[in-house]
């Protein structure tokens, strides 16, 4: 499951992807997936700034956020590059890295619900299905 959540833990995008692929592959997909349909004007389709893990730290998600006037605050993953490049550092905000966990609070309130577990259901739609009712329960407990 890849998730985009804002600053109160509220998710924006919810896609389900097969457990055995890399997450830095489905990250271009939750951001597409990502749009707020407004009264007036334009819906909003992308973040102004994203919060990643170490993870995410490839070529083409930066130049994708680049493109795409994203702010990208992710930091260097040591482990994908063999000898450290000659230019610009990648400056991490770590007060803004710290909102990382609203995340992994949404992952682990999840995973509290009983019913929300990949083995009980098989299908992909039907996962979704059960994730998205979690999640409109989970919004209506924070704004209710």
């Amino acid at each position: 499951m890849s998730v985009l959540v804002d600053l109160q833990g509220l998710h924006l995008s919810i896609i389900i992807v097969p457990a055995n692929k890399n997450d830095s592959t489905h990250y271009i997909p939750t951001l597409k997936n990502f749009n707020i349909k407004r009264p007036v004007g334009r819906p909003v389709n992308r973040p102004s700034k994203v919060t990643t893990d170490a993870m995410y730290d490839t070529a083409k998600i930066r130049k994708y956020n680049r493109r795409r006037g994203i702010e990208s605050n992710i930091p260097v993953n040591k482990r994908n590059r063999k000898k450290m490049k000659r230019r610009r550092s990648i400056k991490v905000n770590k007060e803004e890295y710290k909102k990382k966990r609203l995340v992994e609070r949404f992952f682990s309130w999840i995973e509290s619900c009983k019913k929300v577990f990949p083995i009980y259901e098989i299908k992909e739609k039907s996962y979704l299905g059960v994730v998205m009712v979690a999640a409109i329960i989970r919004l209506n407990e924070l704004l209710g």
